[in-house]
């Protein structure tokens, strides 16, 4: 670990993603490091001595380990689809259904995937309906969801370095599988940037705890 650490490192480390920054105590913060912390909301933790492991990303490298995945009729191949792809790719898959083609109603699926993101049962979900944009709406309700709905890298890749998405939405009806399996795997290898756009996502909050009372 280095004596020093400057912003430079602080800004290294916001792009990790990470959420905790461990170091020995006799470790120096210049003044812009400590800002930058400050505004990125990262928690120092200051030990006699760090073990290699903490500050580590786990083994396999993913942002996200397990992952609950639904979708109503019209998504129902495509999820199949995705399912067997995040298991070959060492995903732990939360597969909430539906599990026919039969007709059903996209808000039970949302609403699912999102309670089980807010409990932390799952680290985030991907829901698929026609168009993406339904169960975008429904997931979004839940207060702490940021579902996205992504037609593209650009989107997929914009919805987590800016928004810190936690749901990806896509439309079965309006994607081919290829550009669907594109946009996931840009989804899933891209982290949260923090800084600035942490500011914007904290008065989302804001006004969220507001709304509740």
């Amino acid at each position: 670990m280095k004596k020093l650490l400057q912003e430079s490192d602080i800004i290294r480390i916001i792009k990790e993603g990470n959420k905790e920054l461990i170091i020995e105590k006799n470790v120096l913060l210049t003044p812009s490091a400590i800002d930058k912390l400050n505004s990125a909301k990262i928690r120092v933790i200051r030990v006699d001595k760090v073990d290699s492991k903490q500050n580590s990303k786990p083994s396999n490298g993913k942002i996200f380990q397990k992952i609950v995945i639904g979708s109503d009729h019209t998504g129902f191949a495509v999820k199949k689809v995705l399912v067997k792809l995040l298991k070959d790719n060492g995903y732990e898959v939360i597969d909430i259904g539906t599990h026919t083609d039969e007709s059903c109603d996209y808000p039970d699926f949302a609403f699912m995937a999102a309670a089980k993101v807010l409990s932390k049962e799952a680290c985030a979900g991907i829901l698929i309906d026609a168009t993406g944009i339904p169960s975008a709406i429904a997931a979004n309700k839940f207060p702490g969801i940021r579902a996205a709905t992504c037609y593209n890298e650009f989107t997929a890749r914009s919805s987590r370095e800016h928004n810190n998405s936690n749901i990806l939405v896509v439309g079965a009806l309006s994607l081919g599988l290829e550009t669907i399996k594109s946009i996931l795997n840009t989804w899933l290898n891209t982290n949260f940037l923090g800084d600035r756009h942490q500011r914007r996502l904290d008065k989302i909050t804001e006004v969220e705890k507001k709304l509740l009372k």
